[in-house]
C-alpha cells in the first residue's frame, strides 16, 4: 500500500491581496521570519498584548513522550517498582504494540506567569477608555435584540461571578454550561473563567445521555440551563433534559457531584411547567438580583486550567481536552488580531454555536481580548427564511463573516442563481471559513457572492486540541488560492509526513503533523493522561510530530491542501484517495450543491465510493419527503456525474454508487458525519449520532436507499 495519499484534483487560480488592503493590515510578511527566528521569543511578544498581574520566569518548558524504563514505567503507572520485578508479576512495562511505553508529554508557557482571563477581555478595556463601546450585538431568533457595551458587560459578568461564589464555586471546580447562544451564555462563561473555575460548554441540541456524560467525566459541581430554547421558529422546553442528565443519588465517590442547577430564563411562559427541585434549582435572575456589580478579580497561574471541551465523540468515548489560561489567551488573542486583521471599527461575526471550540476561541476568548464588537445569533440561518444572514450582516453592518463551508454550499442550493441584490453586504471586507475544508468552487461563490469580489477568505485550519489556527493565510500577505488553507501561521510549522514520518515532497499528500509546541495547544485529556499521549504523541513519538488524525497533500507550489480525516481516505484497488477532493469534483458540476463521498466494502476493489449528493434545484416539501422522486433525480443524473468525476480527477475515482439525498449528516460545527454514511450502505448498526444538527437524517436516507433496492 502507498504510504502517502494521492493527489487528485490541481487548482491554479490566484487571488492575490489588494494594495490597499495590504498597506492598512495588521501583520506583513516579514511576521514569518521573525517568528523563525526565535519562536519563544515570538510568542513571548505575543503574550506582552495581555495584561499581567505578574510577568513569567520561564518562557517555555517541553518533556516529549519518550520511551521509558521498566522502572520509569511502573511508577508512571502507579505500580510499585518492586511489585513489577517480583516473580509472578504481570507487569511488562510495554504498550500492546510490545514497545516500551512511553512518558506523557508536558508542555508549560510563561511558567510563573499570573493573569485573570475574564479581566483581559472585558475590564481592561473598560479602563482603556473604551467602556461605551459596543461589546455584544445580540440577535435572538424570535427578532428580539440587545446591545451591551463593554462597561455593561463588565457589571454583567461581576454580578455572575458573585452569585456563583455565593453558590459556592471556587477556583478549579468544573461548570457544565448547556446554554443557546445567548447573551447570558457568554456572561456566564466569562464570570466562571474570572473566578478561576473550569467551564464545559455543551451544545444546547445534545440529548440528556450526551450532557449526562459531560457532566460526570468532567465532576462537575453546577450545571447552568435554560428553561427551554428557540429552535426552528418553536420554544422548545429543555430543562427536563438537563434534570436527566444529574439524576441519581449525589454522594461521595459517586458519578454525579452536582450541588446546584442554574437555570436561564430564556422561553418563560411559552414552556411553562418546566420541572422544579428545591433547594438545588436557582433561577439565574434570582442569583444575580442581590449581589453587587462589581468584583474583586483574584489572578491565577498561566498553566491554571480555564475549559475543558469534548471532542465530537464519532469514534469512541468524547474526550474533554483541556486548555489552560496564559498560553491559550495569548495565542487566541494573537491569531484573532492577525488572521482576521481586526480594527477597532470592525463588526465580527463568528457564526459558531458558543459549544464548538471555534466559538471559545473567536468568539469568546480572541475578540473580546482584542476590544471587537461582535454579533451572536441565536437562531437558524433559515428561520424564518434562508436570507436571514444577510439581513443581520446589512443590520449591523458586518465586516467579518466567519463561516463553515457547510453553510456555504447550503446557501448555494438556497440561492442557485446568487444573492437578491437587496441585500446589502458592502460592509464586508473580510470573510472566513472554519470545520472542514472548503471545495474550490463553494470558495469561489463565496469570495464572488458574498464578498462581492473584493473581501479576501481566511481559510482556517485547526482543532479543539490546537486550540487556536494552525493553518491559515494572512490577509495582507497572502496569494490565495481557492480550497486552500495555505500555509502554517508565523511561530508554527506544520508538515506533511508519510507513515514513517518522513516529509513527502511536492505534489502530494500524507499525514498532516505540527512540529513542535505552542502556546495554545491542550495539556491533555480530562482524567486520562495516557489517552493524551496515545491519541496524539504516541504515533510520531521519535520526530515529536503533534499529530491528530488528518490527512493533507501539498500542491505543486507548496500550498497545504486539507483531506479530511485519514479515516475517511478510501482504498480502491491500492490507491488511497482522499474522500474531499471527490466532493470537489462533484460540487464543480452546476447540478450539484453539497456532496458528501465514503468509501464502502467492495468483495472485488476491497472498498468501493458512495457519493451522496444534494441537487442544486429548489425541490418541494412534497418532493422532498417521497424517496421515488429522488431515485428519479438519481438516474436523471448518475451517469453525468459519474463522468464528471472521471473527467476531473480521473476513471479511478468514478463513484460506484451515487445517491441524490435532500440533507446529509452534519454535526453541529458543520462537519459531514461520512462514517454514518458508510454505515447505511453497508447495513450496519448507526454509532453515536448525538451530535448531529438532525438526528432525523440517517432515516431519511436509509429510506431513498432501500428505495433504489
Amino acid at each position: 500500500m502507498s504510504a502517502t495519499i494521492e493527489n487528485l484534483l490541481s487548482e491554479n487560480r490566484l487571488y492575490p491581496p489588494s494594495p490597499a488592503f495590504a498597506a492598512a493590515a495588521n501583520v506583513s510578511a516579514d511576521e514569518y521570519d521573525r517568528a523563525a527566528a526565535d519562536p519563544v521569543a515570538y510568542w513571548e511578544r505575543q503574550a506582552d498584548r495581555l495584561d499581567w498581574a505578574e510577568r513569567w520566569h520561564t518562557a517555555h518548558t517541553w518533556k516529549p513522550a519518550r520511551p521509558l524504563t521498566r522502572a520509569e514505567a511502573a511508577t508512571q503507572e502507579g505500580v510499585d517498582p518492586a511489585a513489577a520485578d517480583a516473580a509472578g508479576s504481570t507487569f511488562t512495562g510495554l504498550d500492546d504494540d510490545g514497545n516500551p511505553l512511553l512518558s506523557i508529554p508536558e508542555a508549560q508557557w510563561f511558567v510563573g506567569g499570573r493573569l485573570n482571563v475574564a479581566v483581559n477581555c472585558v475590564d481592561r478595556h473598560v479602563d482603556a477608555g473604551r467602556g461605551d463601546t459596543i461589546a455584544i450585538n445580540f440577535e435572538g431568533e424570535p427578532g428580539d435584540r440587545e446591545q451591551i457595551t463593554y462597561a455593561e458587560l463588565q457589571r454583567r459578568v461581576a454580578q455572575a461571578a458573585n452569585a456563583l461564589e455565593a453558590l459556592g464555586i471556587v477556583a478549579g471546580d468544573r461548570l457544565v454550561v448547556y446554554l443557546p447562544v445567548i447573551p447570558e451564555t457568554i456572561v456566564i462563561t466569562l464570570a466562571i473563567a474570572r473566578i478561576g473555575a473550569i467551564h464545559s460548554l455543551v451544545f444546547g441540541g445534545f440529548s440528556a445521555e450526551a450532557l449526562k456524560f459531560r457532566v460526570e467525566d468532567t465532576g462537575a459541581k453546577l450545571l447552568v440551563t435554560s428553561d427551554g430554547q428557540f429552535r426552528r421558529g418553536t420554544a422548545v422546553a429543555v430543562k427536563a433534559n438537563a434534570d436527566e442528565a444529574v439524576s441519581g443519588p449525589r454522594e461521595p465517590g459517586g458519578v454525579n457531584t452536582i450541588e446546584h442547577v442554574l437555570v436561564v430564563r430564556r422561553t418563560g411562559d411559552l414552556t411553562p411547567d418546566i420541572p422544579w427541585q428545591e433547594g438545588r434549582d436557582v433561577w439565574f435572575h434570582d442569583a444575580i438580583a442581590s449581589v453587587p456589580d462589581t468584583h474583586e478579580a483574584q489572578y491565577f497561574d498561566s498553566e491554571h486550567p480555564l475549559f475543558i471541551i469534548y471532542t465530537s465523540g464519532t469514534t469512541g468515548k468524547p474526550k474533554g481536552v483541556v486548555h489552560t489560561s496564559g498560553g491559550y489567551l495569548t495565542q487566541a488573542s494573537w491569531s484573532h488580531a492577525a488572521i482576521f486583521d481586526a480594527k477597532p471599527t470592525d463588526v465580527y461575526w463568528c457564526t459558531a454555536d458558543l459549544a464548538w471550540v471555534t466559538a471559545h476561541t473567536y468568539v469568546l476568548y480572541g475578540p473580546f481580548s482584542n476590544g471587537a464588537t461582535s454579533v451572536i445569533y441565536e437562531g437558524t440561518p433559515n428561520t424564518p427564511h434562508t436570507g436571514r444572514h444577510f439581513e443581520i450582516v446589512e443590520r449591523y453592518g458586518v465586516t467579518t463573516y466567519y463561516t463553515a463551508p457547510t453553510l456555504i454550499r447550503t446557501f448555494m442550493t438556497w440561492f442557485p442563481d446568487g444573492l437578491p441584490a437587496s441585500f446589502d453586504l458592502s460592509t464586508l471586507r473580510l470573510l472566513g471559513t472554519v470545520g472542514e475544508a472548503i471545495n474550490p468552487e463553494a470558495w469561489v461563490w463565496f469570495h464572488e457572492n458574498v464578498g462581492g469580489g473584493r473581501a479576501p477568505i481566511v481559510d482556517t485550519w485547526w482543532q479543539s486540541e490546537t486550540g487556536s489556527a494552525v493553518i491559515a493565510p494572512l490577509p495582507g500577505v497572502t496569494v490565495l488560492k481557492p480550497g486552500s488553507a495555505t500555509f502554517a501561521l508565523p511561530g508554527l510549522r506544520a508538515l506533511i509526513v508519510d507513515e514513517e514520518g518522513v516529509q513527502v515532497p511536492n505534489a502530494s499528500g500524507g499525514y498532516l503533523v505540527i512540529d513542535g509546541t505552542w502556546p495554545s495547544m491542550a495539556r491533555g485529556v480530562w482524567g486520562n493522561p495516557g489517552r493524551f499521549r496515545d491519541s496524539y504523541w504516541k504515533k510520531y513519538a521519535a520526530q515529536g510530530y503533534f499529530f491528530a488524525g488528518d490527512g493533507a497533500k501539498y500542491d505543486a507550489d507548496g500550498y497545504i491542501w486539507l483531506l479530511g480525516r485519514v479515516d475517511d481516505v478510501i482504498n480502491v484497488s491500492g490507491h488511497r484517495l482522499s474522500t474531499i477532493e471527490i466532493e470537489s469534483a462533484l460540487v464543480s458540476h452546476p447540478a450539484v450543491g453539497e456532496a458528501g463521498v465514503v468509501g464502502v466494502t467492495d468483495p472485488v476493489t476491497g472498498e468501493a465510493i458512495a457519493a451522496f449528493v444534494i441537487p442544486s434545484r429548489d425541490v418541494s416539501v412534497q418532493d422532498a419527503a417521497d424517496p421515488a422522486f429522488w431515485a428519479g433525480v438519481e438516474r436523471e443524473l448518475g451517469s453525468v456525474l459519474r463522468s464528471h468525476v472521471a473527467h476531473e480527477i480521473g476513471p479511478i475515482a468514478k463513484p460506484r454508487d451515487l445517491v441524490v439525498v435532500p440533507d446529509l449528516p452534519k454535526t453541529r460545527s458543520g462537519k459531514i458525519m461520512r462514517r454514518l454514511l458508510g454505515d447505511l450502505v453497508d447495513g450496519r448498526t448507526l454509532g453515536d449520532t448525538t451530535s448531529l444538527q438532525d438526528e432525523s437524517v440517517p432515516a431519511r436516507i436509509a429510506a431513498i436507499l432501500a428505495a433504489r433496492v
